[in-house]
């Protein structure tokens, strides 16, 4: 399969289906959020799994592989795929994104499902099942945000994305709950900073979507699954996701599916280059 072959119908097809699956997964999730039966597990880089992350995961590969057989699925999860071209269309999802914040009894996680093509996300659903904070992408450049109620069959009222300019004398940056560093400290002081929201998971991404926010650095580690959902909602509301160092769109399917540091932001931020 090539990029050529997802056309128009197809594409809002998939974009519907992981719209659907990212509720399914939430709805899965909540049954365990502040449970004691979370069988909790340490992976082979030290980040902890449960069985909400497993459960999700389960429901989205199935509902993918039963609908689009012909594309491959990539998760963070057991039991992905491993694409023979990375070039051509995968989905990408990290079913249960803040499994810290999720043990923790916090509602900062989401579900994130992404559809990449040619090394870029194309498509992206993102649901924070706590808060029903609903974003994803109906077809290249067109983001919404849905409103409750609503649920895998019945669409709520859709509320376009877009980014808003932004003010760089006052510039509201979205920053990381959970892994703040003096590096990010130092690169966000070379704003005019007026504002700054805490959020975990990949709901940084929604703030600015929703025009909520500015600016996103991330300069710690992140892997892609961890981003390409909410970078696809992203770039459809017309911001964008560049690696810290470069200045370069972020690439998906990269070896090892690990990002560089970067920064997301809305249209009309200055950035300021990395120091070296």
């Amino acid at each position: 399969m090539t990029e050529t072959t997802l056309d128009a119908p197809l594409t809002r097809a998939i974009a519907r289906r992981m719209r659907d699956l990212a509720l399914l997964a939430g709805a899965e999730i909540m049954t365990y959020f502040r449970s004691t039966a979370l069988d909790i597990r340490g992976k082979t880089d030290g980040s902890p799994v449960s069985a909400a992350d497993l459960a999700a995961n389960a429901v989205i590969m199935d509902g993918l592989r039963t609908s689009f057989p012909a594309i491959p699925v990539v998760s963070e999860e057991v039991g992905g795929d491993v694409p023979r071209d990375w070039a051509a269309p995968f989905f990408l999802l990290d079913p249960l994104d803040g499994t810290k914040e999720f043990i923790r009894g916090s509602g900062d996680f989401t579900v994130n499902i992404a559809l990449v093509v040619d090394h870029k996300p194309l498509l992206g659903a993102v649901y924070a099942p706590v808060s029903q904070r609903l974003q994803w992408v109906r077809e290249p450049g067109d983001a919404v945000e849905e409103t409750p109620p609503f649920t895998a069959d019945e669409l709520g009222a859709l509320r376009p994305l877009a980014c808003r300019p932004a003010d760089n004398a006052a510039i509201t940056a979205a920053l990381s709950r959970s892994h703040m560093n003096d590096a990010t400290r130092a690169y966000i002081a070379r704003y005019a900073v007026a504002h700054a929201i805490h959020a975990g998971s990949s709901l940084k991404f929604c703030l600015l979507a929703a025009g909520e926010a500015d600016l996103y650095p991330r300069l710690s580690p992140t892997m892609e699954w961890d981003t390409a959902a909410a970078d696809a909602v992203l770039i459809a509301a017309g911001g964008r996701t560049v690696d810290f160092s470069s200045g370069a769109p972020l690439r998906y399917g990269k070896p090892g599916l690990a990002n560089p540091f970067f920064i997301a932001h809305g249209p009309g931020v200055k950035l300021r280059p990395a120091q070296r």
